[in-house]
């Protein structure tokens, strides 16, 4: 029963000889694991980074209409300023178009061919709408809650913490239902 839920664990696959064409995601995992662990260790804080977009907000907001964002009680406490958080975010952005290089993944294509298949090849202002909207619900939600993927998904599940299991839950449920939505 075990290897017919995890068919890796019961074959002879070596983790760090991954046979996909990207990184292999046993090791991935190692290595985000162990930059929790060191974000922790070095600023007593847990990895996340939907606190960078408040950030970019408030510096746009500065930029844009300085006397309304300096009186936001948010940004009086906590004012907008290039942060840890942001780095992580700019290095996410930067390590995924390095997976993607490396592991022969950069196709240069604006949409995917499961895209493709459900929508057309000229879906291209379909696409930009639809991730604008989810990232903007995904944003919206993760200030509701208190964290994003990586906020509750990594650090507080390592941390135990029941809120954080129960978000990551729902960031799978979610996730299901809307991949079961647009590509059934």
């Amino acid at each position: 029963m075990f290897a017919d839920c995890f068919p890796l664990a019961a074959s002879s696959v070596d983790p760090l000889q991954y046979p996909g064409p990207a990184w292999s995601p046993y090791l991935v995992g190692a290595l985000i694991g162990g930059l929790s662990m060191l974000t922790f260790y070095f600023s007593n804080k847990p990895l996340g980074a939907s606190t960078a977009y408040a950030r970019v907000a408030g510096i746009l907001g500065l930029a844009v209409a300085r006397r309304h964002t300096e009186r936001l009680k948010y940004y009086r406490d906590k004012p907008p300023k290039v942060g840890w958080e942001l780095m992580l975010v700019v290095a996410a952005v930067a390590g995924s178009f390095l997976a993607a290089w490396s592991g022969g993944e950069l196709t240069g294509r604006w949409l995917p061919e499961m895209w493709q298949q459900r929508f057309g090849s000229d879906s291209h202002v379909l696409r930009g709408v639809v991730a604008f909207a989810g990232g903007t619900l995904m944003a919206f939600g993760a200030r509701m809650a208190g964290g994003c993927t990586s906020g509750h998904g990594i650090s507080g599940t390592l941390q135990l913490g029941v809120g954080s299991w129960l978000s990551a839950l729902c960031f799978f449920i979610g996730g299901i239902a809307v991949a079961m939505l647009l590509y059934a």
